[in-house]
């Protein structure tokens, strides 16, 4: 793949050489005016990427109120998930890496675009059906989006600073982006079905609405990413480590396997616990206790930034396994507020261990093919936020809850510490 080589931080600082003109470097006007558009840039992307992943959990605490409506079972709201989760996984296979050939804006706006179908789809047709149907596109959407976002921050932010350094400080911002998105997302769902009338449209209205902002404004972001001197073969996204780097690759893909997979359980079955275990069926609260988690994911990455990253691995292991033995002695003795707040403090260990992951894996390469590893990354996430939901839906046909729960959580136990340890050792 031939692509543009030149390093942002030296294009944008002068010490890189315009291709037209003989490498001359761009007067100093051009490029404080060039740094203030790639800043807008980051903020255009970084509201779009919020946007998206905000929809992405719209319809969490909305579960139970189509269960109550159509009478379906948890298993079904398990089946509507999944549908997300292949969405999510076959679009990071088959589209997840193309940025690094047609370029980030396109991928962004395409993803935007897929999100703004979803909402007309809940809108207008809102059965089982069309929710699966309606998750699917979400699902197609967040996938197009979330390694392309990641990159494009990262690179916009370097350019607008002049500065590699800064690389750092928008891997963090990336991660509180993705996962504060996807809290806000629950908590206005479930506000406003709980305190303004027709629950299943108001929301989705308000997020057509930003997604056609967000849209807008992508439109004026710079590109980051050179087309090819030649075209590129398509492929589908290669689930293969970088060369040399296997175990430092796998290492960094299973801990965010085992992070998403907590936030796979209060995105989809979860408010049902809550609903039918601690019969908490108030709508703001749903919503709330998914905030809660996926907030606390975005606020420990800012609080603990400073610490090394061995040492946010190693915090982030300690606040997951905690909060989830906390979360089970909950749920034995049936207290609800310790059920949230074990999902609360496994929610901060999530957002260390899930930011150290998607940051070791982008460390591995270099920023052409950066796309395509962090997408390959994102593809083991996401089927971490899939695959044990679904699980754990089929196992509620046949076993109680509580034994469910237990054995997902000793699960997701071990899975974390494994990989944690591993990843920590290579940090």
């Amino acid at each position: 793949m031939s692509t543009v080589t030149e390093s942002p931080a030296a294009a944008e600082s002068g010490q890189g050489r315009d291709r037209r003109t003989d490498r001359v470097p761009a007067p100093r006007g051009r490029r404080a005016h060039s740094r203030r558009r790639h800043n807008a840039g980051f903020w255009a992307v970084a509201f779009a990427f919020t946007a998206v992943m905000a929809f992405a959990t719209v319809p969490a605490p909305l579960y139970v109120i189509y269960q109550a409506r159509d009478g379906f079972p948890t298993f079904t709201t398990t089946v509507i998930f999944a549908a997300y989760g292949v969405g999510v996984v076959g679009s990071l296979y088959l589209a997840g890496h193309l940025s690094d050939v047609h370029g980030r804006k396109p991928l962004i706006l395409v993803s935007i675009a897929l999100e703004l179908v979803a909402a007309v789809l809940f809108l207008l047709w809102n059965d089982v059906s069309g929710l699966i149907v309606a998750r699917l596109v979400t699902g197609l959407g967040v996938g197009t989006l979330t390694a392309t976002a990641t990159a494009h921050l990262g690179e916009l932010r370097v350019r607008a600073t002049g500065s590699e350094a800064s690389a750092k400080g928008a891997s963090v911002a990336a991660g509180v982006v993705n996962l504060g998105g996807l809290s806000l997302g629950a908590l206005v769902g479930g506000g406003l079905a709980e305190f303004v009338g027709q629950p299943l449209m108001v929301p989705y209205v308000v997020f057509v609405v930003a997604l056609a902002v967000a849209f807008v404004v992508v439109l004026a972001a710079p590109e980051t990413v050179g087309r090819p001197e030649t075209p590129v073969a398509y492929r589908p996204q290669r689930m293969q480590a970088p060369e040399g780097k296997g175990a430092a690759f796998w290492a960094a893909g299973t801990a965010a396997f085992a992070a998403l997979a907590v936030q796979g359980l209060f995105t989809s079955v979860a408010p049902s616990f809550l609903g039918t275990t601690f019969h908490v069926t108030d709508r703001l609260a749903a919503g709330a206790t998914t905030f809660g988690v996926f907030a606390a994911s975005a606020v420990s990455q800012v609080v603990f930034a400073r610490l090394a990253q061995r040492t946010q691995i190693r915090l982030g292991l300690v606040l997951l396994v905690g909060g989830l033995v906390v979360l089970a002695v909950a749920a034995i003795v049936l207290q609800v507020a310790g059920f949230i707040g074990g999902g609360v403090i496994a929610g901060a260990g999530v957002g260390l261990l899930f930011r150290a992951s998607i940051a070791s894996a982008g460390a591995l390469v270099g920023p052409e093919e950066r796309g395509g590893v962090l997408a390959a990354t994102f593809l083991i996430a996401y089927a971490g936020l899939t695959v044990p939901v679904v699980a754990v839906g089929a196992a509620l046909l046949v076993v109680p809850t509580l034994p469910v729960l237990l054995a997902y959580v000793v699960f997701v136990i071990v899975l974390a510490v494994f990989a944690g340890t591993r990843l920590a050792a290579r940090a």
